[in-house]
């Protein structure tokens, strides 16, 4: 029945109309290859480097959610991961699709909401650059259910979001309570989340591995980094005997 609330979707749909479709957003900011947009050369985060470089990422099978142009799942894929690779803008997905035939490497890439996927202990690694911050509120309900059915145990969840404070920087300057995000109808850009938050929301299913400032990268670098990010690295236990 139309506009009536039975169920938790129903009120999910409810809030999700209060706003911009978020592919109406990113579908045309992706057009310009030109732009001076950071995350837009070829470059895997710095972070994402130095577990690799570290030995704590070690290969497998890896799922990437709003891959973008697809810098960071064409350095997994170099580095003895399978991948699938998500985004809901299709020019972002026909970017990175072009990037892998350039670079003569196999990479599923999609263009597909994370909330239409629905893996069951698959990946070895999850990896999110910059979804979770562009997500309201209720999505993360779902969002981190589906991340915590998609690894195996013991795999790994990477992730990389505003921290506040950088608002002159490109960054969200202030943390948006999330009622406010509702009253205002407006994430402003996108939530900075500080790191009690983040513990809040992911300390239950994972387990914290890292938790930091990203390193900030000069230009001449191989790797992306800017400090208004956090990055960090969480753990899913492994089955209980």
């Amino acid at each position: 029945m139309e506009k009536t609330i039975k169920n938790v979707q129903d009120l999910y749909d409810m809030l999700d109309a209060e706003f911009r479709s978020a592919k109406q957003f990113w579908e045309p900011f992706y057009e310009d290859r030109n732009r001076p947009i950071p995350f837009f050369p070829n470059k895997p985060d710095e972070n994402l480097v130095a577990h690799v470089h570290s030995g704590i990422l070690t290969g497998g099978k890896a799922l990437e959610l709003g891959c973008g142009p697809g810098r960071n799942a064409l350095y997994l894929t170099r580095h003895g991961y399978k991948v699938d690779a998500y985004d809901l803008s299709e020019t972002a997905i026909a970017w990175a699709k072009e990037r892998a035939a350039e670079e003569q490497l196999s990479v599923n890439f999609e263009c597909k909401s994370v909330f239409e996927l629905g893996p069951q202990e698959e990946y070895d690694l999850v990896y999110d650059s910059g979804c979770l911050h562009h997500l309201l509120p209720h999505q993360r309900i779902p969002y981190i259910q589906m991340i915590n059915n998609a690894l195996k145990p013991g795999g790994y969840f990477g992730m990389t979001c505003f921290a506040p404070g950088f608002g002159g920087q490109g960054g969200p300057e202030i943390v948006m309570d999330d009622w406010q995000v509702y009253r205002e109808k407006s994430m402003k850009g996108g939530l900075a989340f500080t790191e009690e938050k983040l513990r809040y929301l992911l300390e239950d299913p994972f387990e914290c591995v890292e938790l930091r400032p990203m390193r900030e990268t000069e230009q001449a670098e191989t790797n992306f980094g800017l400090p208004i990010l956090w990055v960090t690295l969480w753990r899913k236990p492994n089955a209980q005997p």
